[in-house]
């Protein structure tokens, strides 16, 4: 099967998706596929003959497709009026796509975000087309994004979604697009992104389609070129066919592949943490605590030795409230680079005040711990200068890729 012998080590016993697992005839039966697609139409265009090969081959595949394609435009002129209405054209594209999958002899096709495609315990949602307009490179963002789109959803809570269909079906491997998206599209971008890490989070080797006919592995789908076309044709609001071609809305002509090719992604084992924004509301939630809590250590420790001083050569180097604020911008600073944000810093910085606030204020005794002198007076003030300057600057993060950046889709 071509995502088993030709991409995995035939010298792994463990390997689920390599030789060991096939049976005693040579037919791989526990071979199971998860194609993971942004749009109605981008399933046959890429990938429909590897998808009609391995349904005749006996693999159970899967197909995910996270949006219905709501703003995809639209070639046939009768068809015209669906471009009035987001929800009639992704309704429309649904029959068009289920016309396909019968083509293909697909079974199981889900969308994302639906029942059985979303994550243990969270509702239902609908993953709407983040649209997208075509600029000098290649597909680009809209202007603006709806609040529900693809793109606009956090990378971690589409992957998690992903992974719930992994679980779910438990794939050997699972297809989707290389790091561009194949053209640009945001939504592409965001469907390849999220499968490769619900993929490299529940141990499930990954595949990327590459364009061209340059990839590695080479999947000859001419026994299946008439169920491919026909695939194709179905999605006819977005497309036309012509011979041995097919054409799309913004006028250009490609061939009907007759060989698909992929490439194995190996896991990144250096790859980047997650981003702090595209971690989920409980994990925001702890970092949020954990950065007030150690604000308010540092503030209540420094605040005991701001005073502290020792005299050097007849001058009192004050070395208490130097390590304090010392402190205060490593913590400060360290926040806002680690997570490229401004919440867990500003948090650190109300821990700090608050706990010398309160210390500030005379005890029953009526002694203070923090003097009305200039040491008092800078530690009291010191850290809103400083978090005032660290909101302030840009972030420093590495900048993306444009087509990470896209927020998606021609539909």
């Amino acid at each position: 099967m071509p995502f088993t012998t030709q991409a995995t080590d035939p010298t792994d016993p463990t390997d689920p998706t390599g030789p060991a697992a096939a049976t005693a005839d040579g037919a791989d039966a526990a071979e199971r596929v998860l194609f993971v697609h942004a749009h109605p139409d981008d399933e046959s265009i890429t990938t429909g003959g590897t998808i009609a090969t391995l349904v005749d081959s006996g693999v159970h595949v899967t197909v995910l497709t996270c949006t219905r394609g709501e703003l995809g435009e639209v070639i046939p002129a009768d068809l015209q009026h669906l471009l009035q209405s987001p929800e009639a054209l992704g309704a429309y594209r649904q029959t068009e796509l289920a016309a396909a999958m019968a083509a293909l002899g697909v079974t199981d096709q889900r969308y994302l975000g639906d029942d059985d495609a979303r994550w243990v315990d969270l509702s239902p949602r609908r993953y709407l087309d983040s649209g997208m307009r075509w600029g000098d490179s290649g597909a680009e963002a809209v202007a603006s994004l709806g609040a529900e789109s693809l793109s606009a959803a956090g990378l971690s809570n589409v992957a998690a979604d992903v992974a719930a269909v992994i679980a779910h079906v438990k794939p050997t491997a699972v297809v989707s697009y290389d790091a561009r998206g194949g053209y640009g599209h945001p939504d592409h971008v965001r469907a390849r992104e999220a499968s490769r890490r619900a993929a490299e989070v529940m141990g499930v080797p990954f595949f990327e389609i590459v364009p061209d006919a340059a990839g590695p592995i080479a999947i000859d789908v001419s026994a299946v070129a008439q169920r491919k076309r026909a695939a194709l044709a179905a999605h006819r609001s977005q497309l036309t066919i012509d011979g041995d071609s097919f054409a799309l809305s913004n006028g250009s002509v490609h061939p009907i592949d007759l060989v698909e090719t992929y490439r194995r992604v190996p896991v990144a084992r250096d790859e980047e943490p997650l981003p702090f924004r595209d971690q989920s509301l409980g994990t925001k939630g702890v970092a949020a605590v954990i950065a007030l809590c150690f604000g308010a250590i540092v503030g209540a420790l420094m605040t005991a030795v701001h005073q502290s001083t020792t005299p050097v050569g007849g001058i009192a180097v004050p070395w208490g409230l130097v390590l304090g604020l010392v402190a205060v911008v490593g913590l400060v600073v360290g926040l806002r680079i680690v997570t490229s944000g401004r919440l867990l810093p500003i948090l650190a910085t109300v821990g700090i005040m608050g706990v010398t606030a309160f210390l500030a204020s005379p005890t029953l005794g009526g002694s203070v711990i923090v003097p009305a002198n200039t040491a008092g007076y800078v530690w009291t003030f010191a850290p809103a200068v400083v978090v005032l300057v660290v909101v302030a600057w840009p972030n420093l993060s590495r900048r993306p890729s444009p087509a990470v950046n896209a927020q998606h889709d021609r539909g």
